[in-house]
C-alpha cells in the first residue's frame, strides 16, 4: 500500500502511543515474604496496623500540602466520574506553564493485606478492599499531559499514565523537527527520517529515573524501604499501545482509499489472520479465542483483531492513517534474555516477554513488526472514488481493431461470478488458465468443450478491456492493476452495499 500510493503519502512515523507503568516494591509483592519483609524492617505484626496508618497519614499530608504551597486545588471525586476531562477543566480555569495541574482523591478497590489470627499467632492475609487513591495531573516539560495515582494504603502501589506522541512533542521541539500535530496524531514531520531515527533511540533507563522522581516526590515512605532493601519501585508495563501513523498529504486522499481499507479488512481477512499479523502460525493446540471486530463510530470506521487480549486495529484521525498494536499479555511474545535452569546452570535464549519495564524494547520491536505485517497485507488497494470512471468505462462498449466489444452489466451476478473467478488469491501467484475458472464461471455447462470455449471468449473480452492480461509464452492469465481496482470495488459494493439498498427499495 506504501508503495502504491507512494505519491499521496508524506512518510510514516511509529512510537508508542498509551502507555501505562506500575510500579511495585518487590519486597510486598506475594504473601510469602510480606512477613519476613516487615520483619526485617522491624515492624511486628501486632503492630501492622498503626504502623501503616502513620505512614499513610504523612502520605496523605504531604501530597495535599505540597497542592496547597502551589495553588493547586485538592478535590474529592466519585470513582466513575471521568477524571481526565476534571483535569483539563482545571488546566483551562488555572493554566500552568508546567508541574502539578490538580490533585484528585477517590476510593478505589485496592489489594493489600490484613493481620488475621488470635492469641500470638498472627499473620497477614491478602484481601481486596477500598482505599483512598491520589490521582496527580501534570503538565510535565517531557512527557506533556499526565497522571500519577497512588495507593494510600500498604503496599503503596502506583501507576503513571505517559502518551508517547506528547513525550515526542518535547524530544522535536528540542532537535529542531517541526511538526503539525492534531489530536493525539502527527500530521506533518518536517524530517520524518531523523523524527523515526529519535522514537527508535528512546531510553527506557531515562524513563525509570524520571519515574523514581515522581515516586519520590509523592511517597515519604520510599526512603524507608530503599535503606531497609536497597531498592525502590519495580516499574512494570501494565498495558502498552504502539501506533504506526502513515500521514497522507490530503484528507482527501486517505478518503479516496479508506472504504477500501476497511473492506479489506473486513471482508479478505479472517480473525486467524491475526497470528500473522503476531508473527505467529496457527497452532491446533492453541487455547483462547482469535477474534474480528468492525465497528463504525461516530467518528469512523474501526477494524480490530484481537489474540487473547492482545490486539491489532486500523482506523482514520484527519489525514494519518493509525496502525495500533495494543500488548496487554506480553508473555505470548519472546525476549532474548538469561534464563536460570533448575540445575543451577544459567544460559541465554529466547523465553517469553515478562512486564518489566527492561522490556520496552522488545515491546518496541515487536509492536512495529506487528504493525509493518499488517500494512504489508494491505495489497492492491482500490481508490474507491477516483475509480468510478474506469467503471463507467468497462460498462460501456468499446472499439478494439475495428470492432465493436460490448461492455459488462456489472450488477449481473453472472458477471460478477466471472469477477470473483479471475480476481481469487489462490491465482495471485501462480496465475490461472482457462480450465482453472471455466467450471466456475459456467457450472451448468456440462459439455467440455463448449465451456472451453465459452470461457475464451469470456477471457478475450475481459483482456480487451484491460482487466486481465496474458503470460506471455503460456497459457496463463494475470489480474492487471486496473482489473483489480475496478472488480474489487465492484465486488464490494455488490456483497457489503447493493444488499442494502435492495432492502430499503424493498
Amino acid at each position: 500500500m506504501i508503495d502504491q500510493f507512494a505519491d499521496k503519502i508524506k512518510g510514516q512515523f511509529s512510537f508508542f502511543d498509551r502507555m501505562i507503568i506500575n510500579g511495585y516494591f518487590r519486597p510486598f509483592l506475594s504473601e510469602q515474604t510480606w512477613i519476613g519483609s516487615l520483619y526485617s524492617m522491624g515492624i511486628p505484626l501486632r503492630d501492622f496496623t498503626g504502623y501503616f496508618k502513620d505512614v499513610t497519614d504523612n502520605l496523605t499530608r504531604q501530597i495535599e500540602s505540597s497542592a496547597e504551597e502551589l495553588g493547586r486545588p485538592v478535590v474529592y471525586l466519585p470513582a466513575k466520574d471521568r477524571k481526565e476531562n476534571i483535569a483539563k477543566d482545571f488546566l483551562l480555569s488555572a493554566p500552568v506553564d508546567s508541574g502539578l495541574i490538580c490533585v484528585l482523591k477517590t476510593l478505589e478497590s485496592c489489594r493489600t493485606a490484613k493481620v488475621v489470627g488470635g492469641e500470638g499467632k498472627h499473620f497477614l492475609k491478602s484481601s481486596v478492599t477500598k482505599c483512598l487513591h491520589y490521582y496527580l495531573y501534570y503538565l510535565d516539560e517531557e512527557f506533556g499531559f499526565m497522571f500519577v495515582k497512588i495507593q494510600t494504603w500498604f503496599p503503596f502501589n502506583i501507576q503513571v499514565y505517559i502518551n508517547g506522541r506528547e513525550l515526542m512533542k518535547h524530544v522535536f521541539d528540542q532537535n529542531g523537527i517541526s511538526y503539525k500535530y492534531h489530536d493525539n496524531s502527527f500530521t506533518h514531520l518536517s524530517d520524518v527520517a531523523k523524527a523515526q531515527e529519535l522514537a527508535d533511540s528512546f531510553d527506557s533507563k531515562k524513563l525509570c529515573r524520571r519515574l523514581d522522581g515522581f515516586a519520590r516526590s509523592i511517597n515519604p515512605f520510599l526512603d524507608t524501604v530503599q535503606k531497609s532493601f536497597g531498592q525502590g519501585y519495580y516499574w512494570c508495563i501494565d498495558q502498552c499501545e504502539f501506533a504506526t501513523d502513515i500521514m497522507f498529504k490530503e484528507r482527501s486522499f486517505l478518503e479516496d482509499i479508506y472504504p477500501s481499507l476497511v473492506g479489506h479488512a473486513f471482508y479478505d481477512f479472517s480473525c486467524t489472520d491475526i497470528f500473522t499479523f503476531m508473527g505467529r502460525k496457527p497452532d491446533p493446540r492453541f487455547q483462547g479465542e482469535a477474534v474480528s471486530d468492525y465497528k463504525n463510530r461516530p467518528i469512523g470506521c474501526r477494524v480490530k483483531f484481537k489474540l487473547k487480549s492482545n490486539s491489532v486495529k486500523m482506523y482514520d484521525k484527519c489525514s494519518v492513517l493509525r496502525i495500533e498494536t495494543t500488548i496487554n499479555d506480553p508473555r505470548e511474545f519472546k525476549v532474548f534474555g538469561t534464563v536460570h535452569h533448575h540445575d543451577g546452570t544459567v544460559s541465554k535464549q529466547w523465553k517469553p516477554m515478562g512486564k518489566s519495564i527492561s522490556n520496552l524494547y522488545r515491546y518496541a520491536e515487536v509492536s512495529k513488526a506487528c504493525n509493518q505485517r499488517f500494512v504489508d497485507a494491505m495489497v492492491d488497494i482500490v481508490p474507491v472514488k477516483s475509480v468510478q470512471q474506469e467503471i463507467a468505462s468497462v460498462c460501456s462498449g468499446k472499439t478494439v481493431k475495428g470492432k465493436r466489444v460490448p461492455g459488462f452489466n456489472v450488477w449481473s451476478p453472472d458477471v460478477l461470478r466471472i469477477m470473483e473467478a479471475v480476481s481469487d488469491g489462490r491465482h495471485l501467484t501462480g496465475g490461472f488458465r482457462n480450465k482453472d475458472i471455466g467450471k466456475v464461471i459456467f457450472p451448468d455447462m456440462k459439455d467440455a468443450k463448449k465451456r472451453s470455449s465459452k470461457t475464451s471468449r469470456t477471457l478475450k473480452k475481459l483482456r480487451q478491456h484491460g482487466l486481465i492480461k496474458k503470460v506471455p509464452r503460456s497459457r496463463r492469465y494475470h489480474v492487471t492493476s486496473k482489473g483489480r481496482r475496478i472488480m474489487g470495488v465492484l465486488i464490494e459494493l455488490y456483497h457489503k452495499d447493493y444488499p442494502e439498498l435492495i432492502a430499503k427499495a424493498v
